[in-house]
């Protein structure tokens, strides 16, 4: 499996990306899952063996679903209804590459849906490259991001979708006090690493010089030890130019928890 972590901008853009075919993700156990009888949302799906399948690799907009004052992101009805029309009714595989059961006992899987001319359709891949997802990896998830990651960064050049709403917009690691108003949202945020620094167990990539205000991207001994495994060393990105993607929090400022590689993309290096 080739990672695309800490690759090039032009390097994720792979050349010639085609349609969302199957043949695009071959390190899964692909199994035969019957029939989908449900879109609950973007990136969810009920089986007609009442098997939920949650979309795994990808976050589509959100949807309320019965949570009180939780708000519609935009575009999330847009998501669902190109969802439904690529898999509603129709027979489908799942593509197991990792965890594969989730808390909420949710299958963990790649959907893949034939297109009526024995070829498979990769629905996660479909809807990055449509502009109604994103990527959302996990550190127990991590088959076949590269293509995602191309996918996404294809409609993100073309501006479709999400990506031409400012509510999805790519923020800016030098702006703390926007970031800090987005505390509990998951973001992309861009920047140069100011100073890759190692304290105890933890790795910090320092966006600014006032470490208590400015963005920072932390790295905990488990994220470590899944960088080590790649062959890789986050104090390297000293000066890089990088897109970071997670959820963010404030605790001296506001930062972002990186638990995998996959997390961190290096837009150019000094």
């Amino acid at each position: 499996m080739r990672r695309t972590t800490f690759a090039s901008f032009a390097t994720v853009m792979l050349a010639g990306l085609g349609p969302a075919q199957a043949q695009a993700c071959e390190a899964l156990r692909m199994v035969p899952a019957g029939q989908v009888v449900k879109v609950t949302d973007g990136d969810t799906v009920v089986l007609d063996s009442g098997l939920v399948v949650r979309l795994i690799g990808t976050q589509a907009p959100k949807l309320p679903l019965g949570r009180e004052g939780f708000p519609t992101w935009p575009l999330a009805p847009e998501a669902k209804s190109a969802l439904e029309a690529l898999v509603l009714h129709k027979s489908v595989q799942l593509g197991y590459g990792g965890e594969e059961v989730d808390r909420y006992d949710r299958a963990l899987a790649h959907l893949f849906v034939s297109d009526g001319n024995e070829d498979l359709v990769w629905a996660q891949l479909h809807m990055v490259q449509t502009g109604l997802a994103r990527v959302y990896s996990f550190p127990d998830n991590r088959q076949c991001l590269d293509q995602l990651f191309a996918g996404e960064a294809q409609a993100r050049a073309e501006r479709l979708g999400i990506w031409a709403d400012p509510y999805y917009r790519v923020r800016a690691a030098e702006r703390p006090a926007e970031l800090a108003g987005l505390a509990g949202s998951y973001e992309l945020v861009e920047g140069r690493v100011l100073l890759a620094d190692r304290s105890g167990s933890r790795v910090y990539l320092n966006f600014g010089r006032i470490w208590k205000e400015d963005f920072t991207v932390v790295l905990e001994a488990p994220a470590l030890r899944l960088f080590a495994q790649d062959g890789l060393d986050p104090l390297t990105l000293d000066g890089a130019l990088i897109r970071v993607r997670g959820w963010v929090d404030k605790r001296d400022g506001p930062r972002i928890e990186v638990t995998h590689p996959e997390q961190i993309e290096v837009l150019a290096r000094q």
